[in-house]
């Protein structure tokens, strides 16, 4: 009777070893199997962590490095009024090299893509003050638009002109000047640079700081804008102050037949103005080779324009002056002279071409007028000038 007890405690016993048996051989392999999962998942998660913290950091590092790349051209909003806009300042610290060069930058393309209304650039060349500024103020007040000034003076001069002068700021840098040598056609140039710095100016005008406008605004702006000739004097002098002049060393840029003779006082067109600025071929000749008493601004731009453009040339000044007392200078007039019969003289008896035709308007300016006459010619100007 003991013994199917015992059998059964073994027969029970073996049961129960089986199932442990059986238990520690499936342990291991769910252990196993829920280890690697937790491995894979911390594996996952240590992942993604890492990305999270390390995207940041690179993201941080690509934008330092694009930062550090400048790029040629910026996207900052520029536009064609960058381009077209003149210089606020015309006080640059650019040398006459690198400003001639910046000035000689011609459109290829004739139309402009933007509404350009044609401007007159007066240009001063003066040894400081401009006395008869003025008479210059009422003939430039209410056309803003259509002209610009530039003054060049003696480096060492500092014009004190009130903001509401048109003359204010107009200064440009400038270098010494010597009469009757190349200097002075140095400064001429110097200007002329100046004022193609800005798109708008088309016709260039010298004067003086003795010159004074014999007409208003409005008929001087519409004689320049309708003319098809730009106004220099050249022609052929046969005597000792013309041909007499010349240098044979000149050859072969300039030929005796090729020599021309004119007033300083010139008005030129944009063209003529860039061919003034870039000309390396007729300007060392006449440095070397017309000094006093050749006296190198009556002939270097008559001589140079009419090789290169004379079809382009009126061949006569619009600046009148009296050369009748003789000497090396005109006649200079003070404020006795300024009456109303001096200035019929001068407008009367005029005969010239226009376009090809005859006309009685044959000067729009004129000189020498000394600071003495500054009074009586604004008495004058409204009834004589109508300004």
């Amino acid at each position: 009777m003991m013994q199917p007890r015992v059998v059964a405690m073994e027969e029970g016993k073996e049961p129960i070893s089986a199932n442990k048996t059986n238990l520690f051989r499936a342990l291991p392999s769910r252990l196993l199997v829920f280890c690697l999962l937790f491995l894979g998942v911390g594996v996952g998660l240590s992942i993604i962590s890492m990305y999270s913290v390390r995207f940041p950091m690179v993201q941080q590092l690509a934008t330092k490095a694009t930062s550090a790349v400048q790029p040629l051209f910026q996207d900052d909003g520029t536009t064609i009024g960058n381009f077209i806009r003149p210089p606020s300042n015309l006080m640059h610290n650019m040398n006459d090299t690198e400003l001639l060069w910046r000035a000689s930058f011609v459109p290829q393309i004739k139309d402009y893509p933007f509404k350009r209304v044609p401007k007159i650039a007066f240009m001063f060349l003066t040894k400081g003050p401009l006395p008869l500024a003025p008479l210059w103020d009422r003939f430039f007040k209410g056309h803003e638009e259509l002209y610009s000034i530039y003054v060049h003076a003696l480096p060492s001069y500092t014009a004190g002109y009130p903001p509401s002068s048109p003359f204010y700021g107009r200064q440009i840098p400038s270098q010494m000047v010597e009469w009757g040598r190349m200097s002075m056609c140095e400064a001429e140039r110097r200007l002329l640079a100046n004022a193609l710095l800005d798109i708008s100016n088309e016709w260039f005008i010298l004067l003086s700081e003795s010159c004074i406008p014999l007409h208003n605004f409005s008929i001087i702006y519409r004689y320049i804008s309708r003319s098809r000739h730009s106004f220099m004097g050249s022609f052929d002098e046969p005597g000792p102050y013309g041909r007499g002049r010349y240098n044979p060393h000149m050859q072969p840029e300039v030929t005796l037949s090729q020599w021309r003779k004119g007033s300083q006082w010139f008005e030129v067109n944009r063209k003529l103005a860039i061919d003034i600025v870039v000309d390396t071929t007729y300007y060392p000749k006449f440095k070397q080779f017309c000094r006093p008493a050749c006296y190198v601004d009556e002939h270097y731009f008559p001589t140079m324009l009419t090789i290169q453009s004379p079809h382009l040339l009126a061949n006569r000044t619009l600046t009148w002056t009296d050369w009748s007392r003789g000497g090396a200078h005109p006649a200079t007039f003070g404020k006795a002279d300024i009456t109303e019969g001096f200035f019929k003289k001068i407008f009367e008896g005029q005969v010239c071409l226009y376009n090809g035709q005859p006309s009685t308007v044959c000067y729009l300016f004129a000189r020498k007028f000394a600071p003495s006459a500054l009074d009586p010619l604004l008495g004058l100007a409204s009834k004589v000038f109508r300004y």
